[in-house]
C-alpha cells in the first residue's frame, strides 16, 4: 500500500470503527461462494479495525487471519474481534506461506495497492482454484444531499475506483472480475456522520484549518436537512468483486 494517506488510518482508529459501516453479509457470502468446499482459510488484507473480519468470521467453516500494515488498527481489531490471528503486512508483501489460503479478501483497500504486484503476491499465497475478493461500501450519490456531502468532504480513491469507467483491475494469476451490488441504508447521527468523514484519508492528513472548514460546512448541510439529535438514513451501495486463481 502506497502513500501517506494509505497508512494514515491508525490516527483515527476510533472514528473509523464508529463511522464506517459494516458489510452486508449477503455481499460477503457472494464474494466467497466459489471457494472450494471444506474448511475455508481466508486472509483479510488491509483489515483495519475488523469491519470485514467480523463478517468473514461468521462464514461456515471459516478460519480467518487479519493482515494490516498499521499496528494501531490491528490492536483495535484484536479488541473488537477476539481470537482472530493478526499479522503485519500488505497485499504486496503477505506474511503467508505459499498456497496456504483458500481466499484473500480486501475491504475498502484495493485502491491503495499496486494491482500487478498485489495480484502476483496474492496468487502466491492462494491455492489454485481459490478466490480473490474485493469489496467496497460506497455512499449512494443519487441522493442529492449525499452528493453534496461528498462535495464537502471530497471524493476518495475508493469512490473514484469503484465509480470510474473501468473499476478495479487485477492481474495474473487471476482472471476477469465478476461483480455484484447491494443497496441498503444506514441510520446515522450527526456525530456518526462526522466520525465517518474524519476517518477518511483526505481529512486525516488535511491541515487543521481545512478540517475546521469541512466540519462547519457539514454542520451547515445537516442544519439545512433538519438533523438535530436524531438520525438520517445514509444510502449505500455495496459493490463486491470476485475472481478465481488459475
Amino acid at each position: 500500500m502506497g502513500d501517506e494517506r494509505a497508512t494514515s488510518f491508525g490516527a483515527e482508529a476510533g472514528s473509523y470503527e464508529a463511522g464506517r459501516p459494516e458489510y452486508p453479509f449477503e455481499a460477503v457470502a457472494w464474494m466467497l461462494e466459489t471457494m472450494p468446499e471444506g474448511v475455508r482459510r481466508i486472509a483479510d488484507v488491509g483489515a483495519g479495525t475488523g469491519k470485514l473480519t467480523r463478517a468473514l468470521a461468521n462464514a461456515p467453516d471459516a478460519e480467518v487471519v487479519a493482515i494490516d500494515p498499521d499496528p494501531t488498527m490491528l490492536a483495535a481489531l484484536r479488541d473488537r474481534v477476539p481470537g482472530i490471528p493478526t499479522f503485519a503486512g500488505t497485499a504486496e508483501h503477505l506474511p503467508l506461506p505459499d498456497a496456504s489460503v483458500d481466499a484473500v479478501v480486501l475491504g475498502q483497500a484495493w485502491h491503495w495497492v499496486d494491482p500487478v504486484a498485489a495480484s502476483a503476491e496474492i496468487g502466491r499465497a492462494v491455492r489454485p482454484g481459490g478466490v480473490l475478493g474485493l469489496i467496497w461500501n460506497i455512499r449512494d450519490e443519487r441522493a442529492d444531499w449525499v452528493r453534496r456531502l461528498t462535495e464537502i468532504m471530497h471524493s476518495s480513491p475508493a469512490e473514484n475506483m469503484v465509480n470510474g469507467p473501468h473499476g478495479p483491475q487485477v492481474s495474473e494469476p487471476f482472471g476477469e472480475l465478476e461483480s455484484g451490488s447491494w443497496e441498503w441504508n444506514r441510520a446515522m447521527s450527526r456525530t456518526e456522520l462526522h466520525q465517518m468523514a474524519f476517518s477518511r484519508s483526505y481529512l486525516i492528513t488535511a491541515a487543521e484549518d481545512e478540517r475546521t472548514l469541512i466540519r462547519r460546512r457539514m454542520d451547515d448541510l445537516f442544519d439545512e436537512l433538519g438533523l438535530g439529535d436524531g438520525t438520517i438514513d445514509l444510502p449505500y451501495i455495496t459493490t463486491a468483486f470476485r475472481t478465481t486463481r488459475s
